[in-house]
Parts: C-alpha cells; sequence; structure tokens
C-alpha cells in the first residue's frame, strides 16, 4: 500500500486536484489514502443501486454484457479538477463511464491513475485523459 500511494503521489504532485474519485470498489481504497494525504475531498462512483438519494446513473457495455455506475446529483463538481483512481485499466469501459459522469457533473477530470494496466486489450484508446499505470502486463 505504501508503495502505490507514494508512486502516485510522485505522479501527481504537480497536479492541482481538488477531488479523487472512488470507483466501485477497489478503487476506494487508493483514492481515500491520497485524498487523506492532499487534504482533499473524495466521492464516490458506484454500481447503479448502491447510492441513497438522487443520482446520475450511466451505462455501460462491459466484454461480457452491460453494467450502469452512479454519482450522487449533490456533490458539486462544477469546475473542480477531478483525479480518477481504480485496480485495473483492461477495457476502458468502466473509466469511460466515468469520465463522462464527471464531465456530466460538470467536472474537469484532470489523469487517471490504476495500479495495473492490461495494455494487450488498449482500453486507453477510448479514454479522454492521460491514463498512469504503475505496473503494464
Amino acid at each position: 500500500m505504501h508503495y502505490v500511494k507514494t508512486s502516485f503521489l510522485d505522479i501527481i504532485k504537480s497536479c492541482d486536484v481538488d477531488y479523487f474519485s472512488r470507483i466501485d470498489a477497489r478503487g476506494f481504497l487508493f483514492s481515500t489514502l491520497l485524498a487523506d494525504a492532499l487534504c482533499v475531498g473524495s466521492f464516490m462512483i458506484r454500481k447503479e443501486g448502491k447510492l441513497l438519494g438522487e443520482v446520475i446513473t450511466k451505462k455501460y457495455s462491459l466484454e461480457y454484457g452491460s453494467s450502469k455506475l452512479s454519482i450522487k446529483k449533490n456533490v458539486n463538481l462544477k469546475n473542480k479538477n477531478i483525479i480518477l483512481v481504480d485496480d485495473l485499466l483492461a477495457t476502458g469501459g468502466t473509466l469511460k463511464c466515468t469520465e463522462e459522469l464527471v464531465n456530466i457533473a460538470g467536472g474537469n477530470v484532470l489523469l487517471l491513475l490504476t495500479v495495473i494496466e492490461l495494455t494487450k486489450l488498449t482500453g486507453y484508446k477510448i479514454l479522454n485523459s492521460k491514463v498512469h499505470s504503475l505496473v503494464k502486463y
């Protein structure tokens, strides 16, 4: 955990970040460590039906079907700089949906951080933001 945290902090040291997103479910762990280290906020992006209250929901494709992710409507992301954090980048569907949800809510995605990237699946090609992965296979 220490390696992941310090490596990500080194990558983003020049970023002016307001929030980290916590992507359901393993992204929660990494984004919380980073938000705490920089004393900034974080917010959850979860699978459909997991967040209480009013949400914005977006459907996305998976290699084996489809799913939906949601973000709470009352999270004020208007003109805020966001870093998205997840454990794995494979086909890119989850991170693409997350980028789109943040944009719908008025936020600005600075970059994407992943622990592992499966490069042969070329998920980075469908993303609009720059990706930093600690390990590439």
